[in-house]
């Protein structure tokens, strides 16, 4: 099904060119090739459409060559899958090559049409409900990120330093320690909010006013527009999107921290201490009473002025030790306010640990090796500032165990595990002994069978990497 309505067409390489996606090339000859896409003059007053109305020429700084160069190095080096015309992030350099300089004139003259999105879903932490994706198409993304580099300077000055998510040079971890601080300060209660389906929900409209009060570029506003009414693709079927921004584009974590701007400028004029990362947000008050107060206040607000919804069951006013925040939760030890991982974040991780490490998923043990370590490293760093040695102490030991099951159940037979166990210096009278065992693999696994031949530092040997091991690493 055809479904790309921009007038430019999509000029593909060969099907036979390679579709992996890997890192951005640093290579300065593509860099340079790419430079050559737009037209090295700058533009002039001949280019611009209702310029009368578009005094602050934000769309021209939007389509400018430097700003949609390094859009493009941006969209290639965040890789990510194809959108509905099945084009690949590799594909993108040819097609802006041959294309670039119409596509650039089709958002001047306002005749640049976004395709829809394709809808992913992907599955909670639950396991039983699901978040739902847009992935744009690649030239789409590239478009939304050239939009975003242009918006985010303009807003960040606008923005509140209460807000973390999606925000240039600030973290989880940032927003974590400024509730270390409140807590430290006796707002030990708190409004734990949940917007349901945030960024299925927000009316564009409102958007689109609030939007319009900084950007005076009509034209700018217009293209937003577009991008929020493109429409997504289910199940080869087109749906419009007239409420809601798509989750999975470069523009859409902007356009919701310039929504929920508006929540927190209410909070600070208020008077009110929070924390918010994208759609988490947490306000902190000194006792339980005046905690639900805030919460029966600014629920009015959420809901009238900014037309959102707020999910009554998973929004909780409690003690801030019993809540969690981006997977982490708090506690206070010798008078001091300490960050422990969540249990169900901890459960998560588990979860994952066991499907990469069970026995028959049909991976190799290679490719068992480089998921693993790939997670560990991307867990330890996200989790690094929590008090996490004696839960990683277990997790490894744990792990290794089901590592040694594995090894245990692919050597099967018994001249193959005689065989193994002596080459990892198992004496062969005691070889042999262990070999003939009628122990499940399980039991085996926690045996001197194993712990003495598959040592941690032969499975370290083997490309194996653990949570405490990387853990020591990071954190020296």
């Amino acid at each position: 099904m055809n479904v790309t309505k921009t007038e430019v067409k999509c000029s593909q390489l060969p099907s036979d060119s390679s579709h992996k996606e890997g890192s951005l090339q640093k290579n300065s000859a593509e860099h340079e090739g790419y430079a050559g896409v737009h037209s090295s003059g700058r533009i002039t007053e001949n280019n611009i459409i209702d310029a009368d109305k578009s005094k602050d020429r934000l769309l021209e700084r939007i389509v400018d060559r430097d700003n949609m160069n390094y859009a493009y190095k941006r969209v290639k080096s965040n890789k990510g899958a194809h959108g509905v015309d099945g084009m690949k992030v590799d594909e993108l350099l040819q097609y802006l090559k041959e294309n670039g300089g119409q596509l650039r004139q089709s958002i001047l003259d306002g005749k640049h049409r976004p395709n829809p999105v394709r809808r992913v879903e992907i599955p909670k932490e639950d396991g039983k409900k699901t978040r739902k994706l847009g992935i744009p198409t690649v030239v789409d993304r590239v478009v939304q990120q050239a939009i975003g580099q242009v918006l985010t300077p303009i807003f960040e000055k606008q923005f509140s330093d209460n807000s973390y998510g999606f925000r240039p040079g600030r973290s989880a971890h940032d927003a974590i320690r400024k509730c270390q601080n409140n807590i430290e300060e006796g707002y030990k209660y708190v409004v734990d909010m949940d917007l349901e389906k945030y960024f299925d929900t927000v009316n564009q409209s409102k958007l689109v006013e609030v939007l319009a009060r900084t950007i005076k570029d009509g034209r700018v506003i217009s293209l937003i527009h577009k991008y929020l009414r493109a429409g997504v693709i289910v199940r080869n079927s087109f749906e419009e999107t007239e409420v809601g921004v798509p989750q999975g584009g470069p523009l859409s974590p902007i356009l919701s921290n310039i929504m929920l701007n508006e929540l927190d400028k209410e909070l600070e004029k208020r008077g009110h201490r929070f924390v918010r990362y994208a759609d988490d947000l947490m306000i902190f008050c000194k006792s339980r009473r005046s905690a639900q107060r805030v919460l029966n206040n600014i629920l009015p607000f959420i809901e009238k002025k900014l037309l959102l919804k707020v999910n009554k069951e998973k929004t909780v006013v409690d003690y801030v030790g019993k809540v969690k925040f981006l997977g982490f939760s708090f506690y206070r030890a010798k008078g001091k306010t300490r960050v422990r991982i969540h249990p169900k974040s901890v459960a998560k991780m588990r979860c994952k640990v066991k499907e990469l490490t069970a026995r028959s998923n049909g991976m190799g043990n290679e490719l068992r090796a480089t998921k693993l370590r790939r997670y560990i490293m991307g867990w330890v760093n996200y989790f690094k500032i929590a008090d996490i040695k004696t839960l990683l102490s277990g997790t490894d030991e744990w792990m290794r165990r089901r590592i040694r099951m594995i090894y245990w159940k692919q050597w099967k037979r018994v001249r193959t595990k005689l065989k193994m166990l002596k080459s990892l210096g198992i004496r062969e009278q005691k070889a042999w002994e262990y070999a003939n065992t009628r122990k499940s693999y399980w039991r085996t696994s926690n045996s001197p069978i194993l712990s003495k031949s598959l040592t941690n530092n032969v499975i370290s040997g083997f490309g194996f990497l653990f949570f405490s091991e990387y853990y020591r690493q990071v954190t020296a």
